[in-house]
């Protein structure tokens, strides 16, 4: 029997991790029988940890992780206001996640914006711990930044505008090549055709441009002879990439950048296979990996049974192959095809397809299992 915990989330995350919950399970006594469970540990974060254990993000929950190296979670709500740091981005640098990885393929059945979506099937790689993300900044006309300002200016000649807000974006040799080795590494490993270098270089060349530049001397030192014949590396500056995907989507396959461009990237690509709701998403270090749909904790549909569990889902397929269970996850994946082009789908996607019939969460994920067999 295998342990994972499991952070249910904020929101629809309740909803969503219990429909994803019984699919899995249902999926593993399917193909396994009794060889393959899954204990389900429960660890607490967000407004569940805040009304049971008076914080957000208990140093349990951290340790859990830690101990196990895997979990899988809901989304996470961060409470507006000062004082309140993203659980998200604290989970990332605290566990040292510096691999943000989204799957995005189309699923037969879905809507798409774009003529040719069967052609979309990229895999982006997101530098996660560094980049304007990193949490060094200064608010307009604070005491902080007044030294900043004055540092800048006395040092640099550097003269800012009143009420300024200042952000720091650092980018280093050692997490820039630490993402790009963990893409080419994911690229041979599962036979993937090309990566491509994602930079803003030609504007901030000593941040985005050194990113391409480190990326490059890190092919040549170490992955030169591996991926001879293999593995193809082009680079795209960021803002032509996103017409890139739409018009070419054919042409690109696994995709590595920066924090802001991967955050930006991935939301685009998932757009023209439906959206974030029907993606998945990791975040990793060298030993831990933490499952995690991409989509927010949408209060304004919480409880009312018709959030997609399709993220959640996939998400948890992709938890499935991190473990060695291929065969489960691959019959989820095709009982969900099978579900969503019966079109049997939850609310957001019968309004995509254009029909007035559709089933709730919990009902969609009942489908999805008879569906398995």
């Amino acid at each position: 029997m295998m342990q994972i915990p499991y952070i249910t989330g904020d929101g629809i995350g309740e909803e969503i991790f219990y429909a994803m919950k019984k699919v899995v399970d249902s999926a593993l006594s399917n193909v396994y029988g009794k060889e393959h469970k899954i204990e389900w540990i429960e660890i607490l974060a967000g407004q569940k940890a805040l009304n049971r254990v008076g914080e957000l993000l208990p140093a349990e929950t951290i340790e859990t992780i830690k101990k196990y190296k895997i979990a899988i979670k809901g989304p996470l709500m961060t409470p507006v206001g000062k004082g309140y740091r993203s659980l998200n981005v604290t989970l990332r640098q605290v566990l040292d996640l510096y691999a943000c990885i989204r799957p995005v393929k189309y699923l037969p059945g879905v809507p798409s914006p774009i003529k040719k979506a069967e052609n979309v099937d990229m895999v982006v790689f997101r530098e996660n711990t560094e980049d304007v993300y990193s949490g060094i900044e200064w608010e307009a006309d604070s005491e902080e930044i007044k030294k900043v300002k004055e540092f800048l200016r006395q040092n640099f000649g550097i003269t800012l505008r009143e009420e300024t807000g200042i952000g720091v974006k650092p980018i280093s040799r050692f997490a820039s090549q630490r993402i790009v080795r963990k893409a080419l590494e994911y690229a041979l490993k599962n036979n993937r055709k090309k990566v491509t270098i994602v930079h803003k270089g030609n504007i901030m060349k000593y941040t985005e441009g050194a990113f391409r530049k480190w990326a490059y001397e890190l092919i040549e030192s170490e992955y030169k002879d591996k991926i001879k014949d293999k593995v193809e590396v082009n680079d795209v500056i960021a803002d032509n990439m996103f017409q890139q995907i739409v018009l070419h989507p054919e042409n690109y396959d696994v995709i590595v950048t920066t924090n802001l461009n991967g955050d930006y990237l991935s939301d685009a690509i998932a757009a023209l296979v439906g959206g974030i709701g029907l993606t998945s998403g990791v975040n990793m270090s060298d030993e831990v990996a933490l499952f995690e749909p991409v989509h927010g904790t949408a209060p304004d549909i919480a409880g009312k049974n018709i959030a997609n569990p399709t993220s959640m889902i996939l998400t948890a397929c992709m938890m499935l192959e991190h473990i060695g269970l291929f065969q489960a996850s691959k019959k989820i994946y095709n009982a969900l095809v099978k579900t969503i082009n019966s079109g049997l789908v939850t609310k957001d996607l019968s309004e995509l397809k254009g029909i007035s019939s559709w089933l709730g969460t919990s009902e969609f994920a009942d489908m999805v299992i008879k569906n398995l067999e």
